[in-house]
């Protein structure tokens, strides 16, 4: 298959959900990071460094399977693996519902690129 037919093919509605769950944990995770900063930045650096880590993942992601770059799949892999940390990271402070909101989002995007990662692209 050429690159131009490749990228002519209809993307699936399972690509397409992944695509739309990375980028609502990408921008769960962003206002998450707000949030911690507007609290006076008290969030330990492990969140932070999480959520910082799962927002550039989930956009990446997303670009590639946009993109339809052969590099996807193995993205997707890393992605789940990204918002699973992030989900826990995020479990760790179960009084802030920012936080479980953030962290329901990135068990969404986790599940879903896990799929995807399971796919053929």
């Amino acid at each position: 298959m050429t690159q131009q037919s490749h990228a002519a093919t209809p993307m699936s509605q399972e690509m397409q959900d992944c695509i739309d769950a990375c980028m609502t944990c990408h921008g769960m995770c962003e206002q998450t990071m707000s949030h911690c900063l507007q609290m006076g930045g008290d969030a330990p650096v492990e969140i932070m460094r999480a959520l910082m880590d799962c927002a550039e993942t989930t956009r990446l992601c997303a670009d590639m399977m946009m993109r339809r770059s052969p590099l996807a799949t193995e993205m997707c892999a890393m992605c789940a693996t990204a918002c699973d940390m992030c989900a826990e990271a995020c479990m760790s402070m179960p009084d802030d519902e920012q936080m479980m909101r953030c962290a329901e989002a990135c068990r969404r995007c986790a599940d879903s690129c896990r799929a995807m990662a399971g796919a053929t692209m």
